[in-house]
């Protein structure tokens, strides 16, 4: 086992090596600290703007922040906060806003927290607090997904993304995008299996199904590998241009997230997903002029490459070592060490220990005040802004879950104490404008819902009390399950196929289907 003691920011956090359980309790604390300021001076808004002590209704003032904190309270087993986040849903009325509604985010973020809520506190997590208050979540994600699916009644029934639920009309879009409409099939196919309903997993499985089998051809430029936009009307392709950056990401995370959730309805969505790992490999790997030792995915757009990836895309590293290690494909798995080693690397090259939001490896392109950081990193700073995203650490707890390898859970708590270093304010958490200055620059004054979701909880699982990784060697088939340690909650990542949850783009564990 490689082990590579890594320096941490003077940040006052102990290193992994440090008693047990001081790590879990250091995260704790930092969640407490975020929901409190947010209690204090957003609630029941969506966001705390952590330099002013306001608020934002980025969401439609349904209380995302509270929603999105659900899930890393309960598996956090603050007793406390999951009843003051059920006693809010239960008063949340999906059928009122004021503004346009996301069909996306509002999938990942208020109904995947509802519904990831009911997996746990009526599964692993049952006992924590009044059973009777639980049962409002599953109802109130049928309310929502009652509201929200006219989205899908189009001609193609690929659906509108940006809604108006008072109206029932739209903004008029011809096409939608790929992850906007591939990010919906986990979370709507829950909901009809948790209520019975097939309507739900229907509608979202047929916008799926344009997805699974694209056309004209030229969208495919590469086995697995499709395009950008899909037209509303038809449900064809628009474009065949080809990434795994913000716009693409999810659908990609999803096609081996419904197999690992379901192997039996799901075995087409694992064959695509292998056909895009494979190609991606074959086709879009780049490696640095500067650092020919780092991996990252290339665009590819009518003949053209893109030498360029983004803080979103560094989940892709995580995505294959699940992949790889539920298909048994020491291959897969391999390649995608090889991504979450060169995303750790922006991570590793800045002032702040923490990653750009864009970077760029292009030789031909690079600015000359980025000339020596370039040639010693690998990449140079397109945009150098940070804001709360959990990308990077979710790929460093896969490596560490899967692998079992130390330096991984090392590297979850160099970020960590980074972020609770550069980005804790005194009633939240803040962005910072640029990554590679002093002090991360100037302070952007918004705590995302995501930090509760994310960021908290992959840095908690890393850490929580008990936890290791699974014993048992990867397994080299599908079907093969790793026994879970005693110690072992039920929804950490297991290797092979010994999961019993899964994960949503937004980090809410889904109780797999049985």
């Amino acid at each position: 086992m490689r082990l590579h003691l890594l320096a941490l920011p003077a940040t006052g956090l102990a290193l992994v090596g440090s008693p047990s359980g001081s790590q879990a309790d250091t995260v704790k604390e930092a969640f407490s600290h975020a929901w409190d300021g947010y209690m204090k001076y957003a609630f029941p808004h969506d966001e705390l703007l952590p330099l002013s002590n306001g608020y934002g209704d980025s969401r439609n003032h349904w209380g995302a922040s509270a929603v999105d904190a659900l899930s890393t309270a309960t598996i956090m087993g603050n007793a406390t906060i999951v009843t003051q986040i059920l006693d809010h849903i239960a008063t949340i009325d999906y059928s009122q806003t004021a503004s346009t509604v996301s069909l996306f985010e509002t999938t990942i973020r208020y109904l995947a927290g509802m519904l990831s809520g009911y997996d746990l506190l009526k599964g692993p997590a049952a006992g924590l607090v009044d059973d009777n208050k639980v049962d409002v979540l599953l109802e109130q994600s049928k309310n929502l997904a009652d509201v929200l699916k006219f989205a899908f009644d189009t001609p193609s029934g690929v659906p509108y993304n940006n809604i108006n639920i008072t109206s029932g009309g739209n903004d008029g879009s011809p096409t939608n995008g790929l992850a906007v409409t591939g990010t919906l099939v986990l979370e709507w196919t829950r909901l009809s299996d948790l209520t019975g309903d097939p309507e739900y997993a229907r509608l979202s499985q047929r916008a799926e199904s344009y997805l699974l089998h694209p056309h004209p051809a030229s969208s495919e430029p590469f086995p697995g590998l499709v395009g950008s936009s899909i037209s509303i009307e038809t449900g064809n392709f628009t474009d065949g241009s080809v990434s795994w950056n913000g716009g693409d990401d999810s659908f990609y995370e999803y096609l081996i997230k419904m197999y690992v959730y379901d192997p039996k309805r799901f075995g087409v969505y694992k064959d695509r997903w292998v056909a895009a790992a494979e190609s991606s490999m074959k086709y879009l790997a780049s490696h640095p002029a500067t650092r020919a030792d780092l991996t990252f995915l290339a665009t590819y757009n009518n003949g053209e490459y893109g030498l360029r990836s983004q803080h979103l895309a560094c989940f892709d590293g995580g995505n294959f070592i699940l992949g790889g290690s539920v298909l048994g494909r020491d291959d897969l798995l391999a390649f995608g060490v090889e991504l979450v080693e060169s995303c750790h690397e922006t991570y590793n090259a800045t002032v702040t220990g923490i990653g750009p939001e864009a970077f760029s490896w292009d030789s031909g392109a690079v600015p000359r005040a980025q000339a020596a950081f370039f040639d010693t990193a690998g990449f140079w700073i397109e945009n150098g802004a940070y804001i709360l995203r959990p990308e990077v650490i979710e790929s460093f707890y896969y490596a560490w879950r899967i692998t079992g390898q130390e330096e991984y859970r090392e590297w979850i708590w160099n970020a960590f104490g980074a972020i609770n270093k550069y980005c804790r304010t005194p009633s939240g958490f803040a962005g910072l404008t640029d990554v590679n200055a002093a002090n991360g620059g100037s302070r952007d004054n918004n705590q995302e819902s995501f930090l509760f979701a994310e960021v908290m909880k992959y840095s908690y699982l890393a850490f929580a009390p008990g936890t290791d990784p699974p014993p048992s060697s990867i397994p080299t088939s599908a079907g093969s399950r790793t026994e879970l340690t005693d110690a072992d909650d039920e929804w950490q990542v297991q290797r092979g196929g010994g999961n019993t949850f899964v994960f949503n783009t937004e980090a809410h564990p889904f109780r797999i289907s049985t």
